[in-house]
């Protein structure tokens, strides 16, 4: 099963909002409108990229990468990583292991110092596969939600 990795693109919104959904199940449904000007905003910024995973021309997984300027580290940037979900039929089938591959390689590209993710405390079974592909716990994180 080859795994094609690519950016992602407008036409791609309804596929990235499916992935969302289950990766956030209780979020609102975004109106389309509300959707393309968020697309747009994303797409627009300096250093965004996310990537999609394909198999057969569908869509099954993703990864939000932003690389942001830095002060420190010889002024390397590093890496934020958001959203990554592998839809439920392919999951452990090497199609996160990919994206994730793809990530670090942006990531080497841009010369980034490291690359950072949180994930939430309960997701027992993403800690391992995060760990598994060499990240590393070295931190704790801290979130404020404002709604």
């Amino acid at each position: 099963m080859p795994v094609l990795i690519r950016s992602a693109v407008e036409a791609d919104l309804p596929a990235l909002l499916a992935l969302y959904a289950e990766l956030h199940p209780a979020d609102p449904t975004l109106t389309p409108a509300v959707a393309l000007r968020a697309w747009r905003a994303i797409e627009a910024q300096a250093g965004r990229t996310v990537l999609l995973a394909e198999v057969d021309a569908v869509a099954v997984g993703t990864v939000d990468c932003t690389t942001l300027p830095n002060l420190t580290r010889g002024a390397r940037p590093f890496m934020l990583v958001e959203n990554v979900v592998v839809t439920a039929s392919r999951r452990r089938s090497g199609i996160g292991s990919a994206l994730l591959d793809a990530t670090v390689a942006l990531a080497r590209e841009t010369d980034c110092y490291k690359i950072q993710l949180l994930s939430r405390g309960t997701r027992l079974d993403a800690h391992a596969f995060y760990e598994a592909r060499g990240f590393q716990t070295v931190a704790k994180g801290y979130r404020l939600y404002l709604d």
